[in-house]
């Protein structure tokens, strides 16, 4: 599956502590109306069962909305949902092997943190690969050295797959991840934990680059 690279441009990674005391379902539903073009369901410490029934509540409530839902390093739990498809790690299930189960129309995320890695994306295989982490992130405290902006323009250079920049983002960074070449920026605490997810979400939709004019 080839998403439109427009898809990517604010990408919601959500964090279901820091969505409390609202709901995650919540918090989405709000964020896509706000403007959010891409969802990633992320629960580290669920059951596959429990991300089951929340990737089903979420898919459900994104309908007609034309936001993917890809649900992160659960495969069982992706297919099961029937989401759009899967985001993965280095050192989670292999991509090829993803992409075998998956079937060809559906998503796979790929993280990618170094310049190699990158580099061994296949474009045949992964959808799209996040690249990071470029700032310090509370959200993942286990994530290899940042790689600032300098290094996410580095890596864009090296790849013809869309991309998404992921770690610290925040309003004020994302003419900066549009410049590096990045399709777009994916967050967690600027959206999952504010008061008003919708407002968060439009405050960063609005600060991205705006087109100047459409091509004839």
């Amino acid at each position: 599956m080839k998403p439109d690279p427009a898809k990517l441009r604010l990408y919601l990674v959500t964090d279901p502590i820091l969505c409390s005391p609202t709901t995650l379902l919540d918090t989405v539903v709000a964020a896509v109306r706000g403007g959010v073009t891409f969802v990633q369901l992320r629960d580290k410490d669920a059951s596959t069962q429990t991300r089951i029934e929340t990737a089903r509540a979420v898919h459900s409530a994104l309908e007609g909305s034309n936001v993917p839902l890809v649900i992160n390093d659960d495969l069982d739990a992706a297919i099961a949902a029937g989401a759009d498809g899967v985001h993965i790690g280095q050192s989670d299930i292999n991509a090829t092997k993803a992409r075998a189960l998956l079937g060809p129309d559906k998503i796979i995320g790929l993280s990618c943190e170094t310049p190699d890695q990158v580099c061994a994306a296949d474009p045949n295989v992964v959808t799209y690969i996040g690249l990071g982490t470029v700032f310090p992130t509370a959200t993942k405290a286990d994530h290899k050295p940042t790689i600032g902006l300098a290094g996410l323009a580095n890596m864009v250079r090296l790849t013809t797959l869309p991309t998404v920049a992921i770690g610290g983002l925040k309003a004020e960074h994302a003419a900066a991840v549009i410049a590096s070449g990045c399709d777009g920026m994916a967050v967690v605490s600027a959206i999952c934990g504010q008061p008003d997810p919708e407002a968060a979400a439009r405050l960063l939709c609005c600060a991205f680059p705006q087109k100047t004019g459409a091509q004839s």
